[in-house]
């Protein structure tokens, strides 16, 4: 069911009032002064490393069009959407670009976007509403996923909800994300995750999608709702979050949507769409920054939002501070990355302490948050292209103007860089040419026939005029169409979420007529991707 699509006269009224404000504010604003350190005779400063200037913030506010503009134009977005909230104050929430290139239609502040894995620590804020005495972080998820395990008994007798929000379960990274990208839904995925290898329990940090999935489904299901309906009715209707959802439908039904721009060949281009909704908690929501902005006043706040408590503060404190670290330090006077539950955490170079979020889909959008609590600030870019570093830009280059009073590096070349894996192709074959001394293969109707994987599932292999195709997933509906490369060896272009453009993978055949297999190299990065043939001939 979608959600209410009108505001009330009062309230965007009041939305509108608010923006004025801010730019009659910033428009008054004085210079902010140098920061300087905060230094007393009596001992080390009480709270912060570093003081922020007076009048920064509404100085900052005042550069954000232009730095916006200025991160658009080098590098080639389509569409921004960008909030800034102070306290309980919403001092900017505007739009910039377009929904969809070569379309006249504008983004603005309600301007709905697929917010990719910004969904986690949205989805850590609905947990946290729901803890309470028969409900915590340290609560064990199995018993309350029927059928859910993980490949030790023992961890999955004791992995809580918090270890698999605080990606601490012990499943590699991305795991699950494959059987999503050939279609499966929510509950063969999450009835599939005990066949992925464990990585120390509790120690090793694994970003994945489908461990905080079932960490959501088990607190849903301990409430006695669906995950979609338990973050309408705790978070997104308590807020007015009117135009935020976490079912795609919701999304398409939106008129005022942005469009996903993926890369290729290094430009921006519209092509696919994301249905994320099997993993709609890591992943799946859709919002705008006006809705965006309310949640973070939420945060801001300590669970408070327009004088009611909708989240314990003893809740929510766990969830935005750390529970893991998440990257080591590379050098003495590097620091380290940390996670709390669905939320980054850490501590800026002002020596403020910091909760944040990225969002990316390779196939086209990209988005970043961080909260500074001790300046009650947050800051929000969500976008419509493929993940190079621009909403994160945007957000670092605001807060260098807050707590600096200029900017101090340049953040989208940073963080284009340290974001370059997203769109570069995958595959063992990608940017090669096939050999020129190349084997021919066998007949194709000896590859064909019906092949088995316990993860995966069938795979179809048929002769298709003079082409071998394989189909995998539900209803054989993913397809693969198999070049010859060398001998036995065969290569095909995979799609999906983790196939930028330009990926190319190997599928080698192995056939001795007793146990003949079907190795595809994409689909085997954590060991499963290797099907045994039931037949031998076409189906």
């Amino acid at each position: 069911m979608a959600h209410r699509r009108t505001r009330p006269l009062a309230a965007a009224v009041a939305l509108t009032a608010v923006a004025l404000t801010a730019v009659a504010l910033a428009a008054c604003a004085p210079d902010p002064e140098p920061y300087a350190p905060r230094v007393a005779s009596d001992g080390p400063p009480p709270v912060d490393a570093v003081q922020v200037p007076d009048g920064s913030i509404d100085a900052a506010v005042e550069e954000l069009p232009g730095d916006i503009a200025k991160i658009m134009d080098t590098s080639g977005i389509p569409g921004v959407a960008v909030a800034v909230v102070h306290g309980d104050e919403v001092l900017f929430a505007e739009g910039f670009g377009v929904r969809e290139l070569g379309e006249p239609a504008k983004v603005d502040a309600d301007t709905v976007f697929q917010i990719a894995s910004m969904s986690k620590p949205i989805a850590a804020t609905v947990v946290a509403s729901q803890l309470g005495d028969e409900l915590g972080w340290d609560t064990p998820a199995a018993p309350l996923l029927p059928g859910f395990s993980l490949q030790d008994p023992w961890v999955t007798e004791h992995v809580t909800v918090g270890d698999l929000f605080a990606h601490r379960s012990g499943l590699p990274p991305a795991a699950g994300d494959d059987l999503e990208d050939v279609g499966y839904d929510r509950d063969y995925i999450l009835g599939h995750l005990d066949l992925q290898p464990l990585n120390p329990f509790r120690t090793a940090y694994g970003y994945a999608n489908f461990g905080l999935t079932a960490g959501a489904e088990a607190v849903a299901n301990a409430v006695g709702t669906d995950w979609e309906t338990l973050s309408d009715e705790a978070l997104y209707d308590p807020l007015g979050m009117d135009s935020t959802s976490s079912r795609y439908d919701d999304f398409l039904a939106e008129d005022d949507r942005a469009v996903l721009h993926t890369l290729e060949r290094g430009e921006f281009t519209a092509l696919y769409q994301r249905d994320a909704d099997a993993q709609t908690p890591a992943g799946g929501v859709s919002s705008s920054v006006n809705d965006l902005a309310k949640w973070l006043t939420l945060l801001i706040g300590d669970g408070m939002f327009d004088g009611q408590e909708l989240v314990d503060p003893d809740a929510l404190l766990p969830a935005i501070t750390p529970q893991i670290v998440s990257s080591h330090s590379a050098a003495p006077d590097h620091r380290a990355g940390s996670y709390g539950f669905g939320f980054n955490t850490g501590t800026d170079p002002t020596g403020h302490t910091t909760f944040s979020h990225s969002g990316a889909f390779s196939l086209g959008g990209s988005t970043n948050f961080q909260v500074v609590p001790a300046l009650d600030l947050g800051v929000v870019a969500i976008t419509n292209g493929a993940p190079i570093g621009v909403p994160e830009a945007i957000v670092s280059t605001f807060l260098d103007r807050v707590q600096f009073g200029e900017v101090h590096r340049d953040w989208l070349a940073d963080y284009g860089q340290a974001l370059a894996h997203y769109t570069e192709p995958a595959g063992d074959l990608a940017g090669q040419e096939a050999p020129t001394d190349a084997a021919a293969p066998g007949r194709l109707d000896g590859y064909a026939g019906t092949w088995t994987n316990p993860y995966f599932g069938e795979a179809v292999v048929t002769v298709e005029g003079d082409a071998l195709v394989a189909r995998l997933g539900p209803d054989g509906a993913y397809v693969l169409d198999l070049e010859p490369w060398d001998g036995d060896t065969f290569a095909y272009v995979p799609t999906g979420e983790n196939a930028p453009w330009g990926s190319l993978a190997s599928a080698a055949f192995t056939l001795d007529g007793v146990v003949d297999t079907m190795n595809l190299q994409f689909f085997d990065a954590n060991g499963l991707g290797t099907w045994t043939r039931l037949g031998i001939g076409t189906p």
